[in-house]
């Protein structure tokens, strides 16, 4: 027999409300005890949160984005009876910091004056783990709260803090170590004791802070916008990293990590930011001096509705942003006559239909921009990091850009030169499918080498599209339109087809552009071109 049981939030030593960043599990999903289910993102730590139970997921309870506090149900469970009747594990999750204030206190009480040695707190867990990142020096001065290491297990990554003022006088673990709970971590002495306790002798034995109760946090300040972008980002960044990253303006994602597995560590956004300012700072957030938007109270002037933004929104914003400013645009205009291929493709829909493949005039753009691709190579490209060098891509990965509920996402259709139409048209529909119902994975949306941007029937004659980096162009289709042409002395109706061509001028110029264009043009005018 089988029963359904919730699935919650265990104790994740937090009172406030954690962000979900990822969900890991779909409706219909067979799982295993200690499966990871969500990971959740504080202002000190990344965790997965595993299941109690082993079973069939049946409904989840949670969406990426949403805010979660201990006890709520992330998803129900489908299983066994005799692992419902089973009592559920209190066990807490490993805490991703201990709590600052009431560690302190019990350092206080656990060591006499003189110099303090630092432990690893209470991690929930005997298991060792890694010291990915050491924030401190022998002869560092550092205050309360202030980031010694950062450590990583399985399941989450967390700093240590402080538990008070001083100065570093030994440290006892170096990048790379595996440590314990109450292993030591360094020996400080507090600044109000330095003059009385610096020529003691180091404490003998290494003293363990003891597990503290629990107790009300003290309130945090409410987090920026750029703080959120930090927090929130992709890149592999530990909470000491990601803070010292927006206090510095800095996107984690362009920078190179040096650390375990690509992790970006404090000492990779520092180089950074140096290497940015002697190239002029035009990567760093701010360096163009842009004056803030106005802070404006709206309901003065009427009722208002205020609506969050969903998170595709919010990084499609950022990244748009920062495309726009950073990649100087141009746009060339055109137009392709599609007639034929318009007979062609309806004299195909058919076919197509008894395939179970909708046939669309995207299909027949995606084959065409291929051959101008192949006989234009540098709008196949990208522009190197310090603009040095054009980096020749000899694949044909072309991204789509999809309008979704939630935002604008880009699937790629990889291998465009490979395929047949029929092929392209089928590959169309399911990512386009995928897209809508949030299904996408993050290999699905990367690794494009060129852009398509298509407005198809919403409208509209012309627009200029942001390039989406690291390409070095982009292709803006508008409506397709009937329109008088002047072919043999007469006017013809002839279907015409907008092309937008937005490109980086730093390494595409006018002349180019329009050849470009041109030939996508004549590979869309006649088909048999695309057999060449």
């Amino acid at each position: 027999m089988s029963n359904i049981i919730d699935i919650v939030i265990p104790d994740i030593g937090d009172t406030n409300p954690v962000e979900v960043i990822e969900v890991l599990v779909k409706a219909g999903d067979t799982i295993e005890k200690d499966d990871a289910l969500i990971t959740l993102e504080s202002e000190k730590a990344s965790m997965d949160v595993p299941s109690s139970h082993a079973g069939t997921v049946v409904e989840l309870k949670t969406a990426v984005g949403s805010k979660i506090s201990q006890g709520e149900i992330i998803l129900t469970l489908q299983v066994e009876q005799a692992q419902a009747d089973a009592p559920q594990a209190s066990e807490p999750m490993p805490e991703p910091a201990v709590d600052p204030d009431v560690a302190q206190a019990a350092a206080t009480a656990a060591v006499d004056a003189g110099p303090k040695i630092l432990s690893v707190p209470d991690l929930g867990t005997d298991d060792p783990v890694s010291v990915i990142e050491v924030l401190a020096k022998v002869g560092d001065t550092i205050e309360k709260d202030d980031t010694l290491v950062t450590l990583e297990s399985e399941k989450a990554s967390m700093d240590v803090p402080a538990t008070f003022a001083g100065e570093i006088q030994q440290i006892f673990l170096k990048e790379g170590d595996q440590v314990k709970t109450g292993d030591p971590l360094v020996e400080m002495v507090a600044i109000e004791e330095t003059v009385s306790t610096a020529t003691q002798k180091p404490a003998s034995a290494p003293a363990k802070v003891p597990t503290p109760a629990a107790t009300p946090s003290a309130a945090k300040p409410t987090a920026t916008p750029s703080e959120v972008v930090s927090q929130n980002s992709d890149a592999h960044a530990g909470p000491a990293t990601r803070r010292l990253a927006t206090e510095l303006g800095v996107i984690l994602e362009k920078v190179s990590g040096s650390g375990r597995k690509g992790r970006v560590l404090s000492t990779d956004v520092k180089a950074y930011v140096k290497k940015t300012m002697q190239q002029g700072g035009a990567q760093v957030q701010g360096g163009m001096q842009i004056e803030p938007m106005p802070e404006i109270d709206f309901s003065q002037f009427g009722d208002i509705e205020t609506t969050p933004l969903s998170r595709i929104k919010k990084l499609t914003a950022k990244n748009m942003a920062r495309n726009w400013v950073s990649i100087p645009h141009v746009t060339q205009f055109d137009e392709a006559d599609v007639s034929e291929l318009e007979n062609f493709r309806n004299q195909n829909k058919q076919a197509a239909m008894d395939n179970g493949i909708r046939l669309t005039p995207l299909a027949f753009i995606l084959k065409g921009v291929v051959g101008a691709l192949q006989r234009y190579p540098q709008f196949n490209a990208s522009l190197s990091n310090d603009g040095q060098n054009l980096i020749t891509k000899r694949y044909y990965h072309l991204g789509v850009a999809v309008s979704t509920p939630n935002g604008l996402v880009v699937p790629v259709i990889r291998d465009v030169d490979k395929k047949g139409i029929f092929e392209i048209a089928r590959e169309l529909g399911d990512v386009s499918k995928k897209a809508r119902e949030g299904k996408l994975t993050r290999d699905q949306m990367q690794g494009q080498s060129f852009t398509i941007s298509s407005l198809g029937n919403l409208g509209g004659t012309a627009f200029t599209p942001i390039i989406n980096a690291p390409d070095v162009a982009i292709l803006g289709l508008a409506k397709m339109q009937t329109k008088p042409v002047y072919i043999n002395n007469q006017f013809e109706a002839r279907k015409m087809l907008p092309l937008c061509l937005s490109y980086d001028h730093r390494v595409i110029d006018g002349a180019e552009a329009a050849i470009f264009t041109a030939k996508i043009a004549d590979m869309l005018q006649d088909i048999r071109n695309m057999l060449l």
